[in-house]
């Protein structure tokens, strides 16, 4: 949770927040109960951030509110900037290397309490756009469900792995039944690991940790998904633990930029003696004048007549620059 910036604590939370993700070396987090007004962003130079939230109007009581963390790095390679749906769901879309696309979905279910018509609203609105992403595009739904699942992976198969937790509530089950119609796979119960490492929120009244936080893929992509798994020790100032997970794909790299052509001067062509008394020959002509007298005037005329009777006695050879090549070379 992040409070906005009138607030009189020192320092804004999203900093501290920055340097904590810094610290874990996470390239991009969804973040949930935001509270920031509308949309917007904001970059956190020290830590190497940029922050984009979507949030409520000005006006309106401020309890949710979605964002995404990306490093700058990152930042600076999206083709567009990441896309508000709502105060609860915004998307940004990755460029990978091989011309193919990620699209992230950062979000922020209802809680158990609140309405049904509220929650199938969120979820009807979550359709909405999953449905108009590129369905070749590699897709990763990632956020605050509010949602317990449980380990029913035999009734929910392809949705569920083998390591779940707890029971399924009603919220659980609308995220289910959603993943189900999406055909995702929910990479938290893929993994066998420690409840420690799975449980990402404690219940104030009876102290039992539960599994509420989530990150989806689609079920072809699911073993794109090398590790989910919480971050005990990751203090992003919330009552909910850093879930991260470690996905088998690369950005694409900055295009590398063709270099100029460089001009080299022949000087193996004055081994040749015709060649050396042309040279010679050339720059006694171009310094039979009287040298200026200011010493700085006399070192540019030396160097301008060395240089102009190389280039009319040696000729240039073409320097490809070291970062230039030629795509016809069948060697590459």
């Amino acid at each position: 949770m992040l409070d906005s910036d009138d607030n009189d604590r020192p320092q804004r939370r999203s900093a501290l927040v920055a340097r904590e993700l810094s610290r874990l070396d996470i390239d991009i987090a969804a973040l949930s109960e935001v509270r920031f007004a509308e949309e917007g962003s904001l970059v956190e130079r020290g830590a190497g951030y940029a922050l984009f939230w979507s949030g409520r109007r000005k006006e309106e009581h401020r309890q949710s509110g979605v964002g995404f963390m990306i490093k700058n790095n990152i930042a600076k390679k999206l083709h567009a900037l990441p896309t508000g749906h709502s105060d609860r769901i915004m998307s940004l879309r990755l460029p990978l290397q091989g011309d193919k696309f990620a699209t992230l979905v950062s979000v922020y279910s209802p809680t158990l309490q609140a309405d049904l018509a509220v929650k199938e609203a969120f979820y009807g609105d979550l359709h909405t756009v999953i449905t108009r992403i590129d369905p070749k595009d590699k897709l990763i739904v990632l956020g605050d469900f509010n949602a317990r699942v449980g380990r029913d992976s035999q009734l929910w198969k392809g949705v569920l792995g083998k390591h779940g937790l707890s029971n399924c509530n009603d919220n659980g089950r609308l995220l289910l039944q959603f993943c189900s119609q999406h055909q995702l796979t929910i990479t938290n119960t893929l993994f066998q690991q420690q409840d420690r490492f799975k449980t990402t929120w404690r219940h104030p009244r009876s102290k039992h940790w539960h599994l509420l936080d989530y990150i989806l893929v689609r079920q072809r992509d699911a073993r794109d998904a090398v590790h989910t798994r919480v971050m005990p020790s990751a203090d992003c100032y919330t009552d909910h633990r850093l879930v991260r997970a470690k996905l088998a794909f690369n950005f694409k790299p900055p295009p590398k930029k063709k270099g100029p052509q460089t001009k080299k001067l022949q000087v193996h062509r004055l081994h040749k003696p015709e060649i050396e008394a042309a040279f010679q020959a050339r720059l006694a002509e171009r310094l039979q004048h009287p040298p200026n007298p200011d010493p700085s005037t006399q070192w540019q005329d030396f160097k301008t007549a060395v240089q102009e009777s190389a280039a009319e006695t040696l000729g240039f050879s073409v320097r490809k620059n070291k970062d230039w090549f030629d795509e016809s070379d069948p060697a590459i």
